[in-house]
């Protein structure tokens, strides 16, 4: 399935978490993972300020009299907060159910299986971490699982056909409902930007999709670890859904973290750099983290869509027209992500490069 010569970004070979708590008599964290480094940014965990993510309803959004409403409160949401959640989104919650019991059989599949989906040398996708760049660099308290999911010709056949059918049957589905959403929230974000409706289309018609399955398992000492590294996601945009209702998930807001606390069938949507990019820095792509705890395990799944990676990402012509200034470079998807691959994941740093 991949397609010739397609290039593939690397990330070294980790140890797999949920192995290291399974160890017998394990009460100590491993050196590498604790992390006295972590920012001590002050994490709002009230729920006032939680109840203030915006809660997009889908609906509302695809209705003739309701839209205008829904987009003025979409793009506040993108501008303001570069983060929502997404209901009434059109996937069934007994699907969404499924999805959920077969992610958390999938992570205790026996490790031997496991194994035949491990990362390979100098490789991305698969079973471990990713941006490890350094045999030194600090580990994340979490295992992850990494696929390509479109274009189809992009894919990982040696991947795919290990996948458990039952659960690859359903990652096909889940990959084709996200990526319809996707592409109406993209069409809508153009809409109330007065992008033109070309131009968007054209940058997501090949549209890059890959999924990150997130565990994070317990931890003795959960101050002392991160489940994952602050962060902005490099993508146009992430559809996240978390799993098992646990809390982890905080975004940057003011300088402090907010906790997202999980609403039952919500989708959580996020802004990603070349999202800001192509609305000339419009909406904002704002960091987020991973926290875990010493009780529950967490697991999450996030699908990216990204323009193809041919694709020339730059401001939409229209705005910058229109606003008289560009304010971000241009090159291909594949270049920017051939060098935030290659990098250990530190904030928005690489979305700076690109400012002009």
């Amino acid at each position: 399935m991949e397609a010739e010569g397609e290039k593939q970004w690397s990330s070294l070979i980790v140890p797999f978490v949920l192995e290291i708590v399974k160890e017998k008599n394990f009460t100590t964290i491993p050196p590498r993972y604790v992390r006295v480094d972590q920012e001590k940014t002050e994490i709002l965990n009230d729920s006032s300020l939680s109840s203030e993510i915006p809660v997009i309803d889908m609906t509302r959004l695809c209705s003739v009299s309701a839209m205008d409403s829904e987009l003025k409160k979409l793009d506040f949401a993108c501008q303001d907060w570069g983060f929502f959640q997404l209901v009434n989104h059109g996937i069934d919650s007994s699907f969404l159910e499924k999805l959920e019991t077969e992610v958390q059989e999938f992570f205790n599949l026996p490790m031997k299986e496991k194994q035949k989906l491990w990362q390979r040398s100098g490789e991305f996708e698969g079973f471990g971490q990713v941006n490890i760049v350094s045999e030194n660099q600090k580990l994340d308290w979490g295992d992850m699982f990494i696929l390509t999911t479109e274009p189809i010709r992009s894919r990982k056949s040696h991947l795919f056909s290990k996948l458990p059918p039952p659960f690859r049957e359903t990652l096909e589905t889940y990959s084709s409902e996200v990526k319809s959403i996707a592409k109406i929230l993209f069409a809508k974000m153009a809409s109330v930007l007065e992008i033109k409706h070309e131009e968007m289309e054209d940058l997501f018609d090949d549209v890059w999709q890959s999924i990150k399955i997130n565990y994070y398992p317990p931890c003795p000492q959960p101050d002392q670890v991160m489940g994952l590294t602050q962060h902005s996601d490099a993508a146009g945009l992430t559809i996240l859904l978390q799993v098992n209702q646990v809390e982890g998930l905080q975004i940057k807001k003011d300088g402090k973290w907010v906790v997202v606390k999980p609403l039952r069938d919500a989708l959580v949507v996020n802004v990603g750099e070349i999202l800001e990019i192509i609305t000339n820095g419009r909406y904002r792509s704002i960091e987020h983290r991973a926290v875990v705890n010493s009780e529950k395990e967490r697991l999450s799944v996030a699908m990216f869509h990204s323009p193809g990676k041919e694709t020339i990402i730059r401001p939409a012509k229209s705005l910058v027209d229109r606003q008289k200034q560009c304010l971000f470079k241009s090159m291909s998807t594949q270049e920017y992500f051939d060098a935030f691959f290659t990098q250990k994941l530190n904030g928005k740093s690489h979305l700076d490069l690109m400012r002009i």
